[in-house]
């Protein structure tokens, strides 16, 4: 567990040989602005967003993990140009009530509880409007039957919070003592025995429980391209920006495909799949504006030909 939770060193002038390495193989998606968007020119972007520690800071309550009113205007005015998805491991409910934005589309519960744009979206196409797709419904008693159980499991954790995410669980240990990290593992892999059709995946201090299908942020990606009427099209080009374990699944999408890039949001080095690295929501904010200021700028440029 303590290997999941690495330290937040910044990334400073006196490197490492290692975090210099890293630098190099992802670089900051800021200092390579201008040649995201070369490579992106003549295609129609496609923007998806993790919501905790990328649109918001991590906090040590969950129920508290509000975005800032800038970035919500900066979120708003991207979703004005270009599909803006939200991509998170909290139910979807959640993060709408967090974001509070009705033109983007959802996926809550890492992907497996999709909604399209109730309103002020120009980017509602075919099967997109009125989506609502979720492919884990049968789990949902199995999901509840299990939070319960590790309500009562973890209560005399001090620190220990159990999050119900609908279609996923969500264990926080941020602010439990280090030395109960083992024992908050232990309680929680002794409840989900019983369950073989539920898995267990760690993040950034929390461990995930989500039902065994084939089905990820990644899966969520695909399929929303297609609800969009882009899946066969060519001339898409996908951004993916996140900050945990879980959004290696889209990364890869993007790297597979070959069409767009992910990410990654973190002050340390880590393995992944991303092409890109951003330090914190604030630089998220300010490369989500740029692409705006830019956007806006080349309309303006076409429609002085």
């Amino acid at each position: 567990m303590r290997a999941s939770s690495p330290p937040r060193i910044s990334i400073s002038p006196s490197l490492t040989e290692e975090e210099k390495s890293w630098a190099l193989q992802h670089p900051s998606a800021l200092s390579m602005f201008d040649k995201i968007v070369e490579a992106s020119k003549g295609k129609k972007i496609v923007m998806f967003l993790d919501y905790d520690g990328t649109l918001s800071p991590i906090v040590k309550n969950p129920e508290r993990a509000f975005m800032s009113d800038a970035m919500r205007s900066t979120v708003k005015s991207l979703a004005q140009c270009f599909p803006t998805a939200i991509v998170s491991g909290r139910c979807r409910d959640k993060v709408y009530n967090f974001v509070q934005l009705a033109e983007l589309y959802y996926a809550g519960s890492h992907g497996m509880d999709i909604k399209g744009p109730e309103k002020g979206s120009k980017y509602i196409k075919g099967d997109a409007k009125g989506i609502l797709f979720q492919p884990a419904a049968k789990f949902l008693p199995m999901i509840d039957e299990v939070y319960k159980t590790l309500v009562y499991e973890t209560k005399s954790t001090r620190g220990a919070m159990v999050e119900h995410n609908k279609f996923c669980l969500s264990v926080h240990y941020r602010c439990v003592d280090e030395k109960n990290w083992d024992l908050v593992a232990q309680q929680v892999k002794s409840v989900l025995k019983e369950y073989p059709k539920l898995k267990l995946t760690q993040g950034r201090k929390v461990l995930e429980i989500r039902p065994t299908i084939k089905w990820d942020k990644g899966k969520a990606l695909e399929f929303l391209l297609k609800a969009l009427g882009y899946a066969n099209r060519r001339d898409v080009f996908s951004v993916y920006i996140g900050d945990d374990r879980t959004d290696e699944d889209a990364f890869k999408i993007l790297k597979a495909r070959g069409q767009g890039f992910g990410i990654l949001v973190s002050k340390c080095p880590k393995d992944t799949s991303a092409s890109y690295s951003l330090q914190e929501p604030t630089e998220v904010m300010t490369f989500l504006q740029k692409l705006v200021d830019w956007k806006l700028q080349t309309l303006r440029g076409q429609a002085m030909l």
